[in-house]
């Protein structure tokens, strides 16, 4: 199992409650595909560089996951059919 960072930016009118619901529904996706989930980071609303979907905003949540190759492709497949997820980031951070 390799090491991940996995940055994700949730549309801004998600509240608390479902903000915490997404954080679950990725921890899940994780978890169903072999990986782990070492650490979660809710960094908070922040402004976008540039609009994503006509908004300006987004709530960042940091993760650091350890995964497979298999499970990495997989959980990029389904992060693109979450609707409240504007934009997500998996960065490899070990090294061979």
């Amino acid at each position: 199992m390799r090491q991940y960072e996995l940055t994700c930016i949730v549309h801004p009118q998600v509240d608390s409650e479902g903000l915490a619901a997404v954080i679950e529904e990725v921890k899940s996706l994780v978890e169903s595909n072999g990986g782990t989930v070492h650490k979660v980071e809710p960094w908070g609303l922040r402004r976008l560089a540039y609009p994503i979907r006509k908004v300006q905003e987004g709530q960042y949540v940091f993760m650091e996951i350890s995964l497979d190759a298999r499970g990495v492709a997989e959980l990029d497949r389904a992060l693109k059919l979450k609707e409240p997820i504007l934009r997500y980031l998996i960065v490899r951070t070990d090294e061979d």
